[in-house]
């Protein structure tokens, strides 16, 4: 046993390892609901007994094994519950021939990735499901992503487990056919774990590296498994251009540092460098899709040595091409930004108009602080102070509260400055 370092204090190496333990117990079980029971069980044993005894030299194996003896008790009661002991013998050989050694070595995420977004699920619950099970997402934490209510979201992934379970699906990678089917719903629950991961939506800190970190790795695993797919390798090199600003964008105490604020030599130049070629890379291979267009928006900021030098009408034009593809409101409030870079911020004013009526983004915060921006830019500190104030009351991210906070606290003042005397 070794000392506990500080990432179990704050659950960064728990939640690192919750989709490894749950694939290796569901490889050997065949049981999504159960197992998940049984890995969250070892996980409050982890919980109590590694501040305690210290941490395993191998800390996976040991979740493994208690969850694994959680599950073999779940069967056994279950049996005998059942009176079929034949049944049981039957089970229990098969626990046996997955021994430690499996658990060890293998990293079943990528299997229970793939898994999660079974066909015989909607795509809004495959990726609900995934989100949960491999991203270790709350189920608040993916309402917010989905913009639906936590109750909504909740039945949503019941019924997802309960769907999967029914199927009596083989726990092993797809067929190639059958992995092309579910791709898209696996690449979109990576970029909602990256968001995720890169801007929290709630809570004290604006980051949570371990996610954004685990999504970049299964990404770069997908990628491996299929490295001439274009959209695989732009939503790679959209997580690398975008991850490689991490460092600039909080101050000393956490605080929120805009993009155009960020001190850019802090940027991770081989990140931005792996990325570009890997839009290059996928922009050669022939179509072009959403994550390809939002890696080549990324990779003209921070191709930019200044913000002065930013080219916007590009920016512009990427985001045109992505409204084409995508209905989401996010991607049209930034085309406003974009827009109001190039043509002055009436224009982006006038484009956010279409989206008050939009239901997904009721109680958004992030509708409100575009159009404080906006407003600021226009010369009309009152209407933004106004707009930074709503979009603080909706936020549930504390560092994004006290930003727009600073912000309306900054212009009210300003605009509360007397003015010098004309001579």
């Amino acid at each position: 046993m070794s000392p506990v370092p500080e990432d179990i204090a704050s659950g960064r190496l728990l939640r690192s390892l919750a989709p490894q333990v749950l694939g290796a117990v569901i490889r050997r079980f065949r049981r999504f609901a159960e197992a998940e029971d049984a890995v969250q069980e070892a996980f409050l044993a982890a919980a109590v007994q590694w501040p305690r005894d210290g941490v395993p030299a191998n800390p996976r194996a040991w979740l493994i094994q208690v969850a694994s003896r959680r599950m073999t008790d779940h069967v056994r009661s279950e049996v005998a519950r059942r009176r079929r002991e034949t049944a049981a013998a039957m089970e229990m050989d098969h626990v046996a021939l997955a021994g430690p050694e499996t658990a060890r070595d293998q990293d079943d995420t990528l299997v229970l990735l793939f898994m999660c977004c079974h066909p015989a699920l909607t795509p809004s619950s495959a990726i609900a499901l995934t989100l949960r099970a491999v991203g270790g997402l709350t189920t608040a934490e993916i309402a917010a992503a989905f913009l639906v209510p936590e109750a909504t979201m909740a039945q949503r992934i019941s019924r997802a487990k309960n769907t999967i379970k029914a199927s009596g699906v083989p726990f092993r990678l797809p067929a190639v056919q059958e992995r092309a089917r579910r791709l898209p719903a696996v690449l979109h629950v990576l970029y909602l774990i990256f968001n995720e991961g890169y801007t929290s939506s709630a809570g004290a800190s604006l980051q949570r590296l371990d996610l954004s970190q685990e999504a970049i790795r299964l990404a770069r695993a997908v990628h491996a498994l299929l490295p001439s797919h274009a959209e695989v390798s732009g939503l790679l090199a959209l997580m690398l251009l975008t991850d490689a600003r991490r460092a600039a964008r909080s101050g000393p105490d956490g605080e929120l540092i805009p993009l155009t604020e960020q001190n850019r030599s802090l940027w991770d130049r081989s990140q931005i460098v792996e990325g570009a070629a890997l839009l290059t890379e996928a922009l050669s291979l022939g179509s072009v899709g959403a994550y390809q267009l939002q890696a080549a928006i990324a990779a003209v900021h921070d191709e930019a040595p200044s913000v002065q030098d930013t080219d916007w009408p590009q920016i512009l034009a990427l985001y045109d091409l992505l409204k084409r593809m995508s209905a989401n409101p996010m991607v049209m409030l930034s085309h406003a930004i974009a827009a109001a870079m190039v043509h002055g911020p009436s224009k982006g004013l006038e484009l956010l108009q279409a989206l008050d009526s939009d239901p997904r983004l009721a109680g958004h915060h992030r509708l409100p602080a575009v159009r404080a921006h906006l407003l600021e830019m226009a010369g009309d500190s009152e209407g933004a102070v106004a707009h930074y104030r709503i979009a603080a009351g909706r936020t549930t991210s504390l560092p994004e509260r006290n930003y727009l906070m600073t912000q309306a606290a900054r212009l009210q003042e300003k605009t509360a400055r007397p003015r010098p005397e004309s001579a």
